[in-house]
């Protein structure tokens, strides 16, 4: 049987932290975009760029929520009540959607980001409450999470979409987490270091731990990021590399595990 996967990644983020000069090229790399919705960066021209783009290359549309805190990138921790977290996820989904439908399209998942994300992972109660607001935004929409996090777990109590996502820059944990971007081996600038390690990921459906380890897991998406220097050949590296391994590559909502869910 021919594996289907999936590349997606972080677009849009123009900010005084990262350039988007790239994402036109990447969003012809890409399967998936995940879309800032204005909260972490990006804006109305990014949003919509990005979208056109998309569009015009097949690739599917994502919401990308976060911390309302464009300061600091959504990258740092915040404590909010559940109806405020829920109403962050609203309102970054329908500010994307209704830009979205401006060209005929609909936002299809949704990937919370930075510290958002890496709260929800450990945390089953923010992960709860993550899982239960998207499932009512729209039941079809897919939920990008990381694999084997508490994200997933959360999700699965909700038989919601799942797709199981892997880093191709970053390093794991021997917990299956990221490595903190604080320590000095968090990210895989190396493009032929990422390719291999994400064909050692997707094919043994495993997680490379920086020490060695693995942990089994379910892997329908590869993550690659789209504010570091090395992000585009990155990318190009993998996709050519998923490609001659012949993995056929799909947008998310084009994946056969989503098709009668």
């Amino acid at each position: 049987m021919s594996i289907e996967i999936n590349i997606n990644c972080d677009l849009g983020e123009k900010s005084k932290h990262h350039s988007n000069k790239h994402d036109p090229d990447l969003l012809e790399i890409v399967n998936s975009a995940n879309i800032a919705c204005g909260y972490h960066a990006g804006d109305n021209e990014t949003m919509n760029k990005v979208v056109e783009i998309s569009k015009k290359n097949g690739v599917s549309i994502g919401a990308h929520p976060s911390f309302n805190d464009p300061e600091n990138f959504g990258r740092e921790r915040m404590n909010l009540s559940s109806s405020e977290i829920e109403k962050l996820i609203i309102d970054q989904y329908e500010i994307l959607q209704s830009i979205s439908s401006k060209y005929g399209e609909d936002v299809t998942h949704i990937k919370p980001h930075g510290a958002l994300n890496n709260m929800a992972c450990e945390d089953i109660d923010l992960a709860t409450t993550l899982a239960k607001v998207i499932k009512r935004i729209n039941p079809e929409l897919i939920y990008l999470v990381p694999t084997g996090s508490k994200m997933e777990l959360a999700a699965k109590k909700f038989d919601m979409k799942i797709a199981c996502e892997i880093f191709a820059d970053r390093n794991y944990e021997d917990d299956g987490n990221l490595v903190s971007r604080k320590k000095p081996y968090a990210l895989i600038t190396d493009p032929e270091k990422a390719k291999k390690h994400v064909i050692n990921m997707v094919k043994n459906q495993a997680i490379n731990c920086h020490s060695g380890k693995q942990i089994p897991c379910e892997i329908d998406s590869v993550c690659i990021h789209g504010d570091n220097q090395s992000s585009l050949a990155t990318a190009k590296s993998i996709r050519n590399n998923l490609l001659e391994n012949k993995l056929i590559l799909k947008p998310l909502n084009k994946m056969e595990k989503f098709k009668n869910v």
